[in-house]
């Protein structure tokens, strides 16, 4: 690493502002502060990081976080497909399979994505921020694998130039990009967002009448079945005609979104970005509580005929993307609220709120990403009224002081 260091510090003054390629400071710097820790610190108002551990660490960690939750998406992707043609693959078979889903989703998105940060920056003469290294990690999580590459590329342009750029980049967004980006779909392209049917991919085999689709050389390129989430609306009782129990949800080999699934590989990431002081446990609590309060309420008014009221709240933490949005999305230190009693009032509401659209809203089963962007607009009034809060205790206190 000595060697390539001296490298960048010999050709530095050629990218530097005066130099012969000067034009390119932005992109040289980007590659020197991806290699090398920078020498600056973070500044401005918008910077949420303010301490010593700089903001490309915090990304790398959170990237690390989500590590599990891609490698077991890989493996379920082809496990998925493997039980519905029964093919009777072995492990690495199921794993090469996911993978070649999922690499082409990976590439749109950091090479849209990443284009449009540097072309940016180089426009404005600023500095490439590292915020899409998680967004592009995030994006092919959440977004459905059959997605057509040219609707994901478009989806993720308005993610990054309307969702961040038109903000001011990194830091001064008001809502998550990655989730932004999925909310593009969903509204732009409700026939591939709906939340009700779940891809699995297909190659030579006809399954029944209905279930599936020819390609063009007659081959059958795949089938959508029912989420666990609209087997949900039958209770219990249609979870179990469908095969799938509370374990099923918990380990996560079910259809699903990628890196949605598996509640196991999630937590796991939730163990390191509480262990790293990373992201806020009281958001991730704060959440679960709130969903378990909805959840606990529908129980109690439940009758024979909402047998979607009846499933008991816990099972809410399982199914669909709540664990997923919980760890990963509610907790963005950019878009979550900042201070700690606004944390607990802000992690509360997604949890109730996504609860109460899935019960409540039948046109839409999935309600975590409309809650999160929801409360990502109220965030700041949140803090708001905590910060006015406190100040108004405060200032009582001093006037009884002062008597």
């Amino acid at each position: 690493m000595n060697g390539l260091n001296r490298l960048i510090e010999k050709i530095k003054p050629t990218f530097s502002k005066g130099g012969k390629l000067g034009f390119l400071h932005s992109t040289f710097e980007a590659f020197e502060s991806f290699l090398f820790v920078p020498g600056t610190v973070t500044a401005g108002k918008g910077t949420h990081v303010k301490d010593a551990v700089d903001l490309k660490r915090i990304m790398i960690i959170v990237v690390i976080a989500l590590v599990p939750s891609l490698l077991f998406g890989i493996w379920n992707t082809g496990y998925q497909h493997n039980a519905a043609f029964g093919l009777n693959w072995g492990f690495w078979q199921m794993v090469w399979y996911g993978f070649v889903r999922i690499i082409p989703l990976y590439l749109v998105s950091y090479i849209v994505g990443l284009g449009i940060e540097f072309a940016s920056a180089q426009i404005r003469g600023h500095q490439v921020n590292e915020g899409y290294l998680v967004s592009g990690m995030l994006i092919p999580l959440i977004v459905p694998i059959d997605v057509p590459l040219w609707m994901l590329a478009i989806a993720v342009a308005f993610a990054v130039i309307i969702g961040k750029e038109v903000f001011g980049g990194t830091g001064m967004n008001i809502w998550n990009p990655a989730l932004l980006c999925r909310a593009f779909l969903f509204f732009s392209y409700p026939s591939k967002m709906s939340g009700d049917t779940v891809w699995t991919g297909g190659l030579s085999r006809y399954l029944a009448e209905g279930t599936a689709y020819a390609s063009g050389n007659g081959l059958v390129d795949g089938f959508s079945g029912a989420t666990p989430l609209v087997h949900a609306k039958e209770g219990i009782t249609g979870l179990s005609n469908a095969g799938i129990d509370f374990m099923d949800l918990f380990v996560g080999n079910v259809g699903g979104a990628v890196g949605e699934t598996s509640v196991i590989a999630i937590l796991i990431g939730a163990v390191i970005l509480i262990w790293t002081g990373v992201a806020s446990w009281k958001i991730m609590l704060s959440s679960v509580i709130g969903a378990l309060a909805i959840g606990g309420l529908a129980n109690l008014f439940a009758t024979d005929a909402t047998p979607y009221l009846q499933l008991p709240a816990y099972w809410h933490l399982v199914l669909g993307g709540f664990a997923f949005g919980t760890v990963f999305m509610a907790t963005d230190p950019v878009t979550s609220a900042q201070t700690e009693t606004g944390k607990w009032i802000y992690g509360f509401l997604v949890g109730a709120l996504t609860v109460t659209v899935r019960l409540f809203n039948p046109g839409y089963m999935e309600g975590m990403m409309l809650a999160i962007l929801l409360m990502n607009t109220f965030a700041p009034l949140i803090d708001h009224y905590v910060i006015d809060a406190s100040i108004s205790r405060r200032a009582k206190k001093v006037k009884v002081a002062k008597l």
